[in-house]
């Protein structure tokens, strides 16, 4: 079974591609020869994820699925939560992105924080939609150097290690993205 992802993040790519396994071939949207970027206008993770498969669906007729993914930090009242990618601006740097969060921190004793992956199944033009959750704590400071986005300052439960300090197999016994790719692959093998 072939699948469109929509997405132009190669470090989502790898993370997906790493979970995946068996008759599944994921093609990116530069395989597939589109190039485009899909806006993210809306305020829940599940709106934005339906927004990019649907505009790939409708464009190619291909089944297809789309992510969307914010850190939710409890004392923050869920910030930056759908606006992760662009915390500290339009520029979608990581580097700020951590700094504003780490500003927004200083002084704050509850660090606790999920990431929150939402992932938007179109087959045949129906809908399913996947959730993966990662509970964990936000630290003071950057540590590690794999990863992309909020790793170098997210230790997931059960862990002392942030995870930019785990390789891909590390960071998957974790990972929101990997059990919302896990729900999907189970619906797809039960079809």
């Amino acid at each position: 079974m072939k699948l469109i992802f929509a997405t132009n993040n190669q470090h989502k790519v790898d993370e997906i591609r790493s979970v995946l396994k068996g008759p599944l071939e994921l093609i990116t949207l530069k395989e597939a020869g589109i190039d485009i970027e899909i806006p993210e206008p809306y305020d829940t993770l599940e709106e934005n994820a339906r927004t990019k498969s649907t505009s790939i669906f409708e464009m190619t007729g291909t089944d297809c699925f789309s992510e969307d993914t914010g850190l939710e930090v409890d004392a923050l009242g869920g910030e930056p939560g759908v606006k992760s990618a662009r915390y500290a601006g339009e520029g979608r740097s990581f580097d700020a992105n951590i700094d504003k969060l780490l500003e927004k921190m200083k002084g704050i004793s509850d660090r606790r924080a999920r990431f929150r992956t939402v992932i938007s199944l179109l087959i045949n033009g129906q809908e399913t939609l996947f959730e993966g959750i990662c509970e964990g704590r936000i630290i003071g400071e950057r540590r590690g150097n794999n990863g992309f986005g909020y790793d170098p300052v997210f230790v997931p439960d059960g862990s002392a290690l942030s995870f930019a300090e785990m390789d891909m197999e590390g960071k998957n016994q974790f990972s929101h993205r990997k059990k919302a790719t896990q729900k999907l692959v189970a619906f797809l093998n039960s079809l």
